[in-house]
């Protein structure tokens, strides 16, 4: 990666992470004290300004890489790469411990295990447009006959990742898994999960979105609107169509909330099932387990 300086075997950067709800920010902000670390987000919906009750964002405390785009603008695996090695450089330089929190696996893995990305942003921006307006379904389906093991690892429902491998092949004429190779990158790793046993952490989901709810999601909704159209991909996520849908008239706020919570639940056995596979996550249930991994891993 060009812009991790390749210097030493001392540099140290923790990740936490787990599925939607199981308390992550509450670490960070405990780790970000106790060690003086710099917490870097990892979340795809919170880099967008505007999106803030239903993403959850804490503003309490300092985290980079939250609210640094528009929700217009197309912001691509290769841009959260480019921007999360540049500060954890930056930290390497000041001293500081950086540590990676959040749930989207992609995003975390591609800086930790220095993928090896295709920037093809600005060449694919009129194949870009033309996929979008096309239904989901039809190209899944021709994600799989051009690109089939891209296709298996890709959720059907999540269009901007279709659209993502279907732009890589077609542009780069080479499967998208091809061009995810890794390279060693000039740090240790130490990554952290959060164990919550899935109905608590259902229960804990269900209550935070009544607390968005009550915090004023729906109004958070009714003036992005005002500023975007309902289509706007950035606005087709958990707990965002959802209101819309009960804005225009297609369910009631109830059948939303309930809508909510049902997607969130399927979203988190995703992050569930994509965060297993990982053998180098170090599973605990309590913070101070956590804890004293991190000060074991910064000794050593």
């Amino acid at each position: 990666m060009q812009n991790l300086k390749k210097n030493t075997k001392n540099n140290k950067v923790v990740a936490i992470i787990g599925p939607t709800g199981s308390g992550k920010t509450a670490w960070a902000k405990k780790i970000a004290a106790k060690f003086q670390a710099k917490i870097i987000s990892v979340d795809s919906r919170q880099i967008y300004k505007g999106f803030d009750i239903g993403t959850g964002k804490d503003k309490s405390f300092h985290q980079d890489l939250i609210d640094i785009a528009e929700p217009t603008k197309r912001f691509t695996l290769w841009d959260y790469q480019n921007l999360a090695n540049d500060l954890i450089s930056q930290y390497f330089q000041m001293k500081s411990l950086p540590v990676l929190v959040g749930g989207t696996g992609l995003y975390l893995y591609a800086v930790l295990y220095g993928y090896v990305l295709p920037n093809i942003q600005e060449e694919s921006e009129k194949f870009r447009k033309k996929l979008e307006k096309e239904n989901i379904t039809k190209l899944y389906e021709e994600l799989k006959k051009i690109d089939l093991r891209a296709a298996l690892k890709i959720d059907p429902q999540n269009k901007r990742r279709i659209i993502r491998a279907l732009e890589v092949a077609a542009l780069t004429r080479r499967p998208s898994d091809e061009l995810v190779k890794k390279k060693k990158l000039p740090f240790k790793t130490l990554i952290i999960g959060i164990k919550t046993d899935r109905e608590t952490l259902y229960s804990k989901i269900d209550a935070r979105i009544d607390q968005m709810i009550k915090d004023g999601l729906v109004e958070e909704v009714r003036v992005l609107l005002k500023k975007y159209p309902p289509d706007l991909t950035t606005l087709n996520t958990i707990g965002y169509k959802e209101i819309i849908d009960y804005l225009q008239g297609h369910s009631t706020l109830k059948e939303a909330i309930l809508k909510i919570k049902t997607n969130t639940h399927a979203y988190v056995r995703r992050q569930e099932t994509w965060f297993r596979k990982n053998k180098d996550i170090k599973w605990v249930e309590k913070y101070e387990d956590a804890e004293k991994l991190i000060v074991k891993f910064l000794k050593n």
